[in-house]
């Protein structure tokens, strides 16, 4: 049976639409759709009318056109609504008192992957702790988590890390909803509550990966066009805090890793096929390959790589396929392999991949060529559960 999104249930209840009395703004990107492919800022103004008087957008912009790491985007009147687009990925990240005056209601329609490393999840938390001395109500139009709400992998984020890449003591693969995250936030992480309303999705299960839908796919960021990025995204994005491409610039961005100095056959015969095999990892393949980056980092150098092939989504684990490669790729290129230096999403003085990875001991644990095994030692995720438990709502 079709999912319906939050955005979805209400537009199909006119007695909910109703009990939206004051003005209303929307925070959404491109992804923001309803299952008819209608963007939600124009289901929006055929709702509310004049009561529609403002719009946010998040990293990558309103128009999700923006493609990189601390790129800002501007604030605008939208030429087609004629009302403001404030960026939250701006001079700043957190909404100001001008942006949120005359708010009644503020409704978030973000697209999420399921990885704490996407900033969605951030700008939520931001608005909710700016508005819980405001009386806006915050209105989350819930969707999918696309890798399901099931799988929890990784460790949980070291607050001595936190970033806008990771703020909130959460594992890397989290299997929240952005509506859970939202009550995640209210319950376990302030002690100042906003007034928040979450709007549950319809007919989905948490077993659901995003195929089993039934929902069209629109990118809810530059690189993850393709839905099956967003099931590698949790292993390539280790790869942004390195100096080793993870694809952008390519077709198949967060699926592909890559460097000038990999010879893909010899590295994957020699190397990498031994050290999947004695991982025992299963429900993906590795595939040696060649690309070309236009852009962003090695742009205009042709890299040896490896492509990740999902094979059973049941039973692939992403965040240690992404360890398992990054430790094999430190080695193989020794001198040639570079972590990435600061600053990264505003962070000038921590390593960016201990900002990705939420501690410095993965790093560590590359440096060191431990096992695969040794991993069981980063995933203490009993107390986590508990809290996922307490606020599930599917």
């Amino acid at each position: 049976m079709k999912v319906q999104t939050g955005l979805d249930v209400l537009l199909n209840d006119k007695k909910l639409q109703e009990s939206f009395t004051g003005n209303s703004a929307l925070l959404c990107h491109n992804a923001s759709i309803d299952s008819t492919y209608t963007h939600a800022a124009l289901q929006f103004k055929n709702m509310f009318g004049d009561r529609f008087v403002k719009l946010f957008g998040p990293q990558h912009g309103f128009s999700t056109d923006v493609q990189d790491n601390m790129v800002e985007t501007d604030h605008v009147i939208h030429p087609f609504f004629k009302i403001p687009v404030y960026s939250l990925y701006s001079e700043t990240r957190i909404p100001t008192d001008e942006m949120l005056e005359g708010i009644d209601h503020l409704f978030v329609d973000l697209q999420d992957v399921g990885c704490r490393v996407y900033t969605y999840i951030y700008t939520l938390t931001y608005l909710l702790e700016k508005c819980s001395s405001k009386a806006i109500e915050i209105v989350v139009l819930d969707r999918p988590n696309p890798i399901n709400g099931v799988d929890i992998e990784g460790n949980i984020l070291d607050l001595d890390f936190e970033s806008f890449v990771g703020r909130h003591p959460i594992p890397m693969r989290h299997g929240m909803t952005i509506g859970e995250v939202a009550l995640m936030h209210q319950k376990f992480w302030v002690t100042e509550k906003a007034n928040l309303r979450v709007i549950k999705m319809r007919n989905w299960d948490r077993k659901m990966f995003y195929e089993d839908t039934q929902l069209p796919w629109l990118l809810p960021s530059p690189n993850l066009a393709r839905i099956e990025s967003s099931y590698t995204f949790p292993a390539t994005v280790l790869f942004e805090g390195t100096t080793l491409s993870e694809g952008r610039g390519t077709t198949q961005s967060l699926e592909i890793v890559g460097h000038p100095k990999i010879e893909p056959f010899l590295f994957y015969e020699n190397i990498l096929s031994k050290a999947m095999k004695a991982s025992k990892l299963e429900g993906f393949k590795f595939r040696p390959i060649t690309f070309l980056p236009t852009f962003q980092k090695q742009g205009g150098k042709v890299c040896g790589g490896i492509q990740i092939h999902v094979t059973d989504k049941t039973i692939y684990k992403p965040w240690r396929a992404g360890q398992l490669l990054m430790r094999e790729l430190y080695h193989y290129l020794g001198d040639d392999f570079g972590w990435k230096l600061p600053p990264y999403e505003y962070n000038y003085d921590q390593h960016p991949i201990d900002l990705v990875n939420g501690t410095d001991k993965l790093r560590h644990w590359v440096v060191n060529n431990e096992t695969v095994k040794d991993l069981d030692a980063f995933e203490d995720l009993d107390a986590y559960k508990q809290q996922l438990n307490a606020i599930k709502i599917y």
